[in-house]
């Protein structure tokens, strides 16, 4: 943890001692942690007890350190203002400068901990409906292709993906998401937060400014936040994101981030001039737009939508898919459709990172997506969940009608419940989830503070059956009655 650098303008006992404040602020020391005695630390670090005792005396002083008998020197207890222990990360707070003055970010992470998060439960959100997935025939395309290995099985293979997989999707976004792609564009990832977190590496430097969809994807913002990047937080209504209002915050953002099928949590369609404006801003300001597509295959009212990716005729759109929802989670596969002026530079990131993704399920996912298994599955699927929806629709109206509004509902796989402005929404999720109900609760997907205080409801892996003594639950918590 510390380094001494005999060579720096730094004296030694400044260097020790921003050492001890940089791992106490970040979190690396904890409170209550015993740091090493002066004697000790100076043996190891090779200098004499003076530097170590001033630094530990200034420590001391400011209150990062303190002393406590027969326990020797710990990190305090009671730290001051500027240290912030790794269980307050939820709450961090930075300048951002979009606009005529600055505005207070506010990060909150979604604590990975959390009840909803763990377990399985009615309502989970990305939780699929797993038991009527084809396992037969997945069990048997695997099989084949374990009976197809040869020697050029065990080598690195494209950074890229499997070029059979590659060719598959490119065919498939270019028929049913109206996409301009080819194979050569499309790089296979570990899911969609791995193209997020790619593809911040390539676009942004620390400093540059992001439009967020606000309320939006918690896990997207974590990665451009830790990018370095200056989160935009930009407002959507019932036409998706506000692009004007963007513009108006920070018309030199370097991308924007925008879930135009089904925005997530509130699940609005962007509408087509929204569309146009956003692609003639980007074209405009020289910047770029990540488009995550992460449920468009789940459209109940009409078919689906087109992608922003088919409009632009910049090449300024980086589409993100992913079979999490469609096939299902655990099998980590997604992908990026990259600007052809780009994808040397995916490249290069992605070999730096992990050489490449792991072949042999790409090439049993291009064999279920080329024997048809795919389209069939999603057409039973979409069945499936519409009858899902409409049974949780149905309940909600029946039992929470007069208390909840329920948002988002034509499509993907979870709808949102709006509560009264005085409600808690994580105190109710947190008792919820005591009951077999995984609830997450709407107020983090804001980055400011929540205007709207409510739950997303996942119901891809909850019966027809399940959900309504599900939602009778849910009632009682809300309402006591």
């Amino acid at each position: 943890m510390i380094t001494i650098d005999r060579r720096a303008p730094e004296a030694l006992h400044r260097q020790i001692y921003d050492a001890f404040r940089t791992a106490i602020v970040d979190g690396g020391l904890r409170s209550g942690q015993r740091v090493p005695s002066t004697r000790v630390l100076a043996s190891e670090l090779g200098v004499s007890r003076f530097p170590v005792l001033n630094a530990y005396a200034q420590l001391l002083a400011e209150g990062y350190l303190e002393s406590r008998v027969g326990s020797g020197t710990v990190v305090s207890s009671s730290l001051p203002d500027q240290a912030m222990p790794a269980d307050a990360a939820g709450a961090r707070f930075a300048v951002v400068p979009s606009g005529p003055r600055p505005v207070a970010q506010r990060a909150p992470t979604l604590p990975l901990r959390s009840p909803w998060f763990q377990g399985f439960g009615a309502f989970r959100v990305g939780q699929v409906a797993f038991d009527h997935f084809p396992h037969s025939v997945w069990l048997n395309l695997t099989t084949r292709r374990c009976r197809m290995m040869d020697d050029r099985a065990a080598i690195y293979g494209d950074q890229l993906g499997s070029k059979a997989l590659r060719e598959t999707i490119a065919m498939y976004l270019r028929t049913a998401r109206s996409l301009r792609c080819e194979a050569d564009q499309i790089m296979i990832v570990s899911g969609s937060q791995q193209a997020l977190s790619v593809t911040a590496r390539v676009l942004f430097d620390p400093g540059n400014r992001v439009w967020m969809e606000e309320p939006g994807y918690s896990l997207a913002r974590e990665v451009f936040l830790q990018a370095g990047c200056h989160v935009i937080p930009v407002p959507v209504d019932e036409d998706g994101l506000d692009v004007a209002t963007g513009i108006a915050r920070c018309r030199k953002a370097r991308a924007a981030f925008v879930t135009p099928s089904h925005q997530f949590p509130l699940g609005a369609t962007m509408s087509a001039s929204r569309r146009l404006q956003l692609l003639d801003w980007s074209a405009s300001a020289g910047s770029w737009i990540i488009e995550d597509d992460y449920d468009s295959e789940y459209r109940y009212e009409s078919l689906p939508i087109a992608s922003l990716q088919g409009l632009d005729v910049n090449s300024r759109v980086l589409y993100v898919g992913t079979f999490s929802k469609v096939v299902f989670p655990s099998l980590r596969l997604g992908y990026v459709v990259i600007p052809p002026d780009l994808v040397d530079r995916f490249i290069a990131t992605r070999r730096s990172n992990d050489l490449g993704p792991a072949t042999f399920l790409q090439e049993v996912l291009a064999d279920f997506i080329g024997g048809g298994h795919f389209a069939r599955h999603i057409r039973r699927m979409r069945v499936l969940y519409r009858e899902r929806r409409s049974v949780l629709v149905e309940c909600i109206q029946k039992e929470l009608g007069s208390v909840v509004e329920v948002l988002g509902d034509e499509a993907g796989m979870h709808v949102v419940v709006t509560l009264p402005k005085w409600s808690h929404d994580v105190e109710i999720a947190r008792r919820a989830a005591t009951q077999g109900l995984m609830i997450w609760p709407l107020s983090f997907s804001y980055m400011g503070t929540p205007s709207r205080q409510g739950f997303i409801l996942g119901f891809g892996g909850t019966s027809t059956t399940e959900i309504p003594p599900a939602v009778r639950r849910l009632r009682k918590l809300i309402t006591g009655k």
